[in-house]
């Protein structure tokens, strides 16, 4: 007949504490020391989160701050220069940002007498650039971190060769300028962060005569950052009637102005062409809520 042998596997089980290198008292510290790390971590990175907390929670109230339109906004227009571009592009430019804040003042000034001055343009460049300002590939969680901190460090070291101190601006807006590699032909394309404080232009000039059409885009994106959309569909035609500029026009074509956040001025329900001029810009009743000119 076969036996069942029991075993009490306690027996086997090796008792550190009676161990000839075994301290109480060194591993009670030990325990100690990894309880204390552990707390100053947790207390380090609270501070920190708690830090990135806050300085969010007051940047987006300054960002709430500036629709409210008790201040002028100051706007740093930094030129860049990523191919050959006659100096002459540049300084009409500048000599026509006065007249684009003339233009926006006596747009808010329609919906709201008496508010200050809406913007005060800074210029600075142009710079030398050899590549454009990043763009993100899709719309992916990771690529769109990946997007901000490469727009981080090309605006900033922008920022640094213009001399520019972006703490000192509401909204910082960086046109990418180039010569237009065909006769005659001025095109502008935009990106910015809605309700941000960056945005950028990408455009080619003909001559010194496409200043204005230039700044149309500028004032485009810098809308775009105080909350404005887009007021066009996705084959570039206004959408009526949010993208004009005069709804209650009777008859309603074809309108006075291109408005600010569509591309063009209609001339007929099937009809528009791009404005000529500053002068023929205008802010329509939807844009002006959106920014906080009308209620």
């Amino acid at each position: 007949m076969g036996r069942t042998l029991l075993v009490d596997l306690r027996e086997n089980v090796p008792d550190d504490t009676h161990h000839p290198g075994f301290h109480p008292a060194i591993v009670h510290v030990s325990a100690e020391r990894s309880r204390l790390f552990f707390r100053i971590r947790v207390t380090v990175l609270s501070a920190i989160l708690a830090g990135v907390a806050a300085w969010g929670w007051r940047d987006r109230v300054s960002r709430r701050e500036r629709n409210a339109w008790e201040h002028t906004l100051h706007v740093a227009i930094v030129l860049l220069r990523v191919a050959p571009t006659p100096d002459s592009a540049f300084a009409s430019l500048r000599a026509r940002g006065p007249a684009l804040e003339d233009r926006l003042q006596a747009e808010a000034r329609r919906y709201r007498p008496g508010i200050p001055r809406p913007f005060l343009f800074a210029f600075f460049g142009p710079i030398d650039e050899t590549a454009l300002p990043p763009v993100p590939k899709s719309d992916g969680v990771v690529d769109l971190a990946e997007q901000s901190w490469r727009s981080w460090r090309y605006y900033g070291e922008a920022d640094a060769r213009a001399g520019v101190d972006a703490g000192a601006f509401d909204t910082r807006l960086y046109v990418v300028v180039r010569a237009s590699s065909v006769e005659g032909r001025t095109l502008a394309e935009g990106r910015s962060e809605e309700g941000g404080r960056t945005g950028s232009v990408e455009m080619e000039l003909s001559d010194t005569d496409s200043a204005d059409f230039a700044l149309l885009a500028v004032a485009h994106e810098l809308f775009h950052t105080l909350g404005a959309e887009d007021k066009y569909d996705e084959r570039g035609k206004t959408r009526i009637p949010l993208g004009l500029a005069e709804p209650e026009l009777t008859p309603q074509f074809p309108q006075r102005f291109a408005e600010i956040m569509a591309r063009n001025r209609p001339v007929a329900p099937d009809r528009e062409r791009p404005p000529d001029s500053l002068d023929e810009m205008a802010v329509g009743p939807v844009t002006a809520r959106e920014i906080g000119w009308a209620r």
